[in-house]
């Protein structure tokens, strides 16, 4: 698990919570009006509505899976997986063709698994770049659609909320026609700003930070795997493993980068 999402979360919705409450208290007025089924109902009903309209039905379907991916977290660093590229390098060098087939399955990373095989199988180094870059290209197009779900939802959060809020306004104004008086206009108007309380709320806090993960995630994935097609480029040419540190480590901050003890 994200540890960083699950926290960000918590905080927001805990600083929301305490606002409420402190502002509630001072007010004299009841926490219970933040609470609106009708409210939730248009705002989260309307963004689904919204990307079902804007997105492929596999793309929306696939909106609890997105969701999961937000939370899901990576123990392995850059450093790490220069590691593994150098001792691949260190086996091809030693035992050649022979050796990198018997150690396929140690190589934990399937999309660098699928460039070492592909080394062994005899494809020309011009073949192992164009199909793992365009593996590459590929990918980013397929998560960046899950971002583009989340950024649509953040966007069309608050347009939802307005559009609720709008709703409430008229049937308290209908209400307030028929005699309900200034009382009456109060409770409306609190019930009607709930929507948008709750567009604002999805948006800024849920859907687009979402977004802005999943963004920062493609790009960390694609890092790691323009590495690896690298490391696999190098290991066809059987480059000495020291080279292949050095080059690999020019893809990493200088933090991150291990050098050989």
């Amino acid at each position: 698990m994200d540890i960083a999402t699950i926290i960000g979360i918590i905080l927001g919705l805990g600083s929301i919570g305490a606002g409420i409450f402190i502002a509630a208290s001072t007010a004299g007025a009841e926490m219970g009006v933040f609470l609106s089924a009708s409210s939730f109902a248009i705002v989260f009903g309307g963004m689904v509505a919204s990307v079902s309209v804007a997105f492929p039905l596999q793309d929306v379907l696939k909106l609890s899976s997105a969701m999961a991916a937000v939370f899901k977290s990576s123990k392995r660093t850059l450093g790490d997986i220069i590691e593994e590229a150098v001792a691949i390098a260190g086996i091809a060098r030693k035992g050649g063709t022979i050796e990198l087939e018997k150690n396929l399955d140690s190589i934990k990373d399937h999309f660098f698994r699928d460039g070492i095989e592909m080394v062994t199988s005899g494809y020309s180094i011009e073949e192992l770049l164009d199909v793992m870059n365009t593996s590459i290209d590929y990918r980013e197009i397929r998560e960046r659609s899950q971002a583009d779900l989340f950024k649509t939802m953040g966007t069309m959060a608050p347009a939802w909320g307005m559009i609720g809020t709008l709703i409430g306004l008229v049937i308290m104004l209908a209400g307030f026609g028929s005699g309900g008086g200034m009382g009456a206009l109060g409770v409306g108007m609190s019930a009607a700003l709930i929507t948008t309380f709750y567009g604002a709320v999805f948006a800024n806090l849920f859907f687009l930070p979402m977004s802005a993960k999943l963004s920062s995630r493609i790009a960390f994935t694609s890092t790691v795997q323009a590495m690896f097609v690298e490391a696999s480029r190098l290991i066809h040419l059987k480059k000495h493993p020291l080279i292949v540190r050095e080059k690999l480590n020019a893809f990493i901050p200088p933090k991150e980068r291990k050098r050989e003890e």
